[in-house]
């Protein structure tokens, strides 16, 4: 699976790719878009909306059901990605490229140091998987019977 070192990464999935300036964009990692499957469609704020850190700003609808975006930084959005909003399964086919969410002018930029780096996500992503792993161990062990 792909992390490009060029991107902070918050603990929702999401990434985040500096740009000239206060300019960011921002979308689902490929951990994410494998995670949801097939993205049936997405609900993404309008440009000249403000995003709040730590807040939903939108929604990904899978067959599952509907996951919620939490914004990984505050700030105006410049620039929403039409093209996902008409084709959602853009996002998974090329999550780090065309399949863009948002771009964001940063209310403080400073708010990207508070993200992963690629490594920091890479071991991040190796401990939620240790830890899924564990509580499912930990669901199917019945311990031994008396008799």
């Amino acid at each position: 699976m792909a992390i490009p070192e060029d991107r902070f990464y918050s603990e929702e999935h999401l990434w985040v790719k500096k740009e000239r300036g206060s300019r960011v964009s921002v979308g689902l990692s490929d951990f994410a878009c494998r995670r949801y499957g097939e993205i049936i469609d997405l609900e993404l704020p309008e440009e000249g909306e403000e995003i709040e850190k730590g807040e939903v700003f939108g929604s990904v609808e899978t067959p599952r059901g509907v996951e919620e975006l939490i914004a990984p930084v505050s700030g105006e959005v410049l620039e929403v990605n039409e093209e996902v909003l008409e084709d959602p399964e853009l996002v998974s086919e090329d999550a780090y490229g065309e399949g863009w969410l948002l771009r964001v002018k940063l209310d403080d930029p400073d708010e990207l140091e508070e993200l992963m780096s690629a490594d920091e996500y890479e071991d991040y992503l190796e401990e939620e998987a240790e830890e899924a792993f564990e509580e499912e161990e930990e669901e199917f062990d019945f311990g031994e019977e008396e008799e």
